[in-house]
């Protein structure tokens, strides 16, 4: 029998199973940018679960979304597809209620991350985190030409003539998932107050990392001091939204204030 060119099935639990969760350091990232544990920004990093689901105490299936807040000051951030196989080891246990698994939620998620992680649910039917566009102005129809897909912070200039206050976005912007290699797309916005930035060096320096193997997290983060150390912004606020797979979307967010608490939007794709 010919092997299947997509690769080995996955095995998921049938069980709860909290070890499931694989905690990567964050300084790993931060020692290759140069951060020291005196961080340049502050922020979260906000995953939205759309597979929720568990059983109640009478054996019914329950369904909901769940959202997860993890601050960016925790020293641990948890791989995706651990986070799918964790949550999916749920589908077949019991809880009295929202509150029960609230509970178990928070405290597995809390103690891989190392810091307090906040949970909340929402129906399926609720329009609580309805769909919004992006922000500010799109760079995507730029008549540019890119020579790099792997990041390069040099295409970073600022006019320091120029004092502009404004909210730029990309929705091409891909990377790659070091463990599998799978693309991750998304779309990247960045609001600052400062010297005007190159719309065209910003939309080519976010399409070299293309072919960029890192995690969302780290990403943005890299993102973010980069735009800082070549730009020298006033304020700065970098966000990502990046797409769900296996129910799952990501949306780190690092800001030089405290605006990262702001509502989450969600994009169309997402």
């Amino acid at each position: 029998m010919a092997e299947n060119p997509m690769g080995k099935a996955t095995e998921y639990p049938e069980t709860y199973n909290p070890d499931l969760l694989l905690a990567i350091p964050r300084q790993t990232n931060r020692n290759l940018l140069g951060l020291s544990a005196e961080l340049p920004f502050k922020g979260e990093d906000v995953w939205n679960a759309y597979e929720l689901s568990w059983l109640n105490r009478r054996g019914l299936p329950q369904v909901a979304m769940a959202r997860f807040h993890f601050t960016c000051e925790s020293p641990f951030l948890i791989e995706s597809k651990s986070f799918k196989l964790y949550l999916n080891s749920l589908n077949q246990e019991k809880y009295e209620n929202r509150e029960q698994l609230n509970t178990v939620l928070t405290g597995d998620l809390s103690g891989k991350s190392g810091s307090a992680v906040r949970v909340e649910f929402s129906e399926p039917e609720s329009t609580q985190y309805a769909i919004q566009a992006p922000q500010g102005i799109c760079l995507d129809n730029l008549d540019i030409s890119i020579n790099h897909y792997h990041p390069e912070p040099s295409l970073l200039v600022a006019d320091i003539n120029n004092q502009v206050q404004e909210q730029l976005f990309t929705n091409v912007f891909r990377s790659n998932c070091p463990i599998t290699n799978q693309p991750d797309w998304g779309s990247i916005s960045v609001s600052y107050k400062g010297s005007a930035i190159s719309h065209e060096g910003l939309l080519a320096y976010l399409v070299s990392y293309r072919l960029h193997n890192d995690y969302h997290e780290n990403c943005v983060e890299k993102i973010f001091v980069e735009i800082q150390d070549k730009c020298r912004p006033e304020q700065l606020r970098v966000q990502a939204n990046f797409l769900r797979r296996g129910g799952l979307d990501i949306n780190p967010v690092r800001s030089t204030s405290g605006d990262f608490k702001t509502a989450m939007t969600r994009f169309i794709r997402q």
